[in-house]
C-alpha cells in the first residue's frame, strides 16, 4: 500500500535485476519523446535509475516534452533526468534535438480526435515519419495501442500479434497508421519495437481508478465492455525499455498488458466491499471486447510482479485514503473508436 504520490512513484522506477541487466547490454543516450504524458516521467526516471544500476552513469536520459508544466520537468531534473522543452509539431526542425543511441517514442493523440480527425493523423502517423528520419541510426521503441485490433469474442482470449489488425474508428486507424510508419523505417535499416499496449494502471490514472471511483461516488458503471486488461505500468515501462534490445528491421511487434481478463463487474464488485458500499450498473455485457493476449510478452519478459488482484487492492486503498488522481479518464468503454 502507499500513503503518497513520492512512495508510488519510488516503485514504479524501481529497476528490476532484468532491466539493470538489459541496459548493462548496451551503451549511448536515451531520448524519451513525449516525456511529459500519463507515463513519461516514470519511464524516464526508471530509466535513469536502471542506467546508473548498470554502471551507465555518464550516459544520458534526455526526456523531451513542451512541458506545459514546468514542476514536472523541475521534477525530473532532480532524479537525474536532462529535460528538453520541445514542441515536436511546432518545431520543423528535428535535428535541435539530442542525438542518442535509444529512442522511446511515447507521442500520441487521443481525445478529442473525433471532433478533429486530423489531429489523429498529424500526431500518430505524420510525426512518427519525421522522428523515424530524425532517428534513422538509433533504436526506437515506439508505443501503440490494442486499439489497432478488432473488438473480440471472450472466448478467444484476445488477439495475439499474428492476428489480422481491425481498428475501429480514425484513432486507431491512424495508430495503425503510426505503426506503418516505423515498420517502412524498419525496412529503410532502423531497428524499430512496436508495444501494443492496453491500459496501465498507475492508481492516479487508469481503467482500475475509473471503475473505482465511480463506485467511490456512487456513480453507476456501465458494464457494456465488461472486460479489459490492465497491467501495472511500472511493468510496462520496463518492457518498453528491455524491448530495445529486441529491436529489429523485421518490427518486433509486442502485446503488452497483464495476463488477466478482467471482469468490470466483479472489480467494481469488489471495490464496493472495500468502501462499504454497493456498485450500481447499467447496461449488459456484450460479447466482444477490446481484447490482447500478451503471451509472447510474459514468455519474453516475465509475468508482471503485481497482479490483478493485488492492483485492485492498490487502487481501492489510494482511493479510500483521498490520495491524487489525475482526471483523465481513459474512456474503456468507448465501443466506437470515437474519443
Amino acid at each position: 500500500m502507499f500513503d503518497s504520490e513520492s512512495a508510488l512513484e519510488d516503485r514504479l522506477t524501481t529497476p528490476s535485476p532484468a532491466l539493470v541487466a538489459s541496459l548493462a547490454a548496451g551503451a549511448g543516450d536515451l531520448v524519451v519523446l513525449g516525456a511529459g504524458g500519463k507515463m513519461g516521467p516514470t519511464l524516464c526516471r526508471l530509466a535513469r535509475r536502471g542506467l546508473d544500476a548498470a554502471g551507465r552513469t555518464g550516459d544520458t536520459v534526455w526526456a523531451v516534452s513542451r512541458w506545459s508544466d514546468p514542476r514536472a520537468a523541475a521534477a525530473l531534473e532532480q532524479h537525474g533526468v536532462r529535460t528538453v522543452a520541445f514542441d515536436l509539431l511546432g518545431n520543423a526542425d528535428l535535428a535541435a534535438l539530442p542525438d542518442a543511441r535509444d529512442v522511446v517514442f511515447m507521442v500520441g493523440a487521443k481525445f478529442g480526435t473525433a471532433a478533429a480527425p486530423y489531429l489523429a493523423w498529424v500526431v500518430n502517423a505524420a510525426l512518427p515519419a519525421r522522428v523515424a528520419e530524425r532517428y534513422a541510426g538509433a533504436r526506437i521503441a515506439a508505443f501503440s495501442t490494442g486499439n489497432v485490433y478488432p473488438l473480440t469474442s471472450l472466448e478467444t482470449g484476445g488477439c495475439a500479434e499474428t492476428d489480422p489488425v481491425g481498428p475501429v474508428g480514425e484513432y486507431a486507424m491512424s495508430c495503425l497508421g503510426r505503426e506503418r510508419v516505423f515498420e517502412h523505417a524498419a525496412v529503410r535499416g532502423t531497428p524499430v519495437s512496436v508495444l501494443r499496449l492496453n491500459y496501465a494502471v498507475d492508481l492516479r490514472y487508469g481503467v482500475l481508478a475509473d471503475v473505482g471511483q465511480a463506485v467511490l461516488s456512487g456513480a453507476p458503471v456501465d458494464v457494456t465492455t465488461g472486460h479489459v486488461n490492465v497491467v501495472w505500468q511500472g511493468y510496462a515501462n520496463e518492457v518498453a525499455l528491455r524491448s530495445l534490445e529486441h529491436a529489429s528491421t523485421d518490427p518486433f511487434v509486442l502485446n503488452l498488458t497483464g495476463p488477466e481478463t478482467a471482469s468490470v463487474r466483479r472489480v467494481a464488485t469488489r471495490f464496493a466491499e472495500r468502501f462499504g458500499t454497493t456498485a450500481e450498473f447499467i447496461g449488459a455485457e456484450a460479447g466482444t471486447a477490446l481484447l490482447n493476449d500478451a503471451t509472447r510478452c510474459h514468455a519474453l519478459f516475465g509475468y508482471p510482479e503485481v497482479p490483478l488482484g493485488t492492483l485492485v487492492e492498490w487502487q481501492a486503498d489510494w482511493l479510500a485514503k483521498g490520495l491524487p488522481v489525475s482526471g483523465k479518464p481513459t474512456k474503456f468503454a468507448v465501443r466506437d473508436g470515437r474519443f
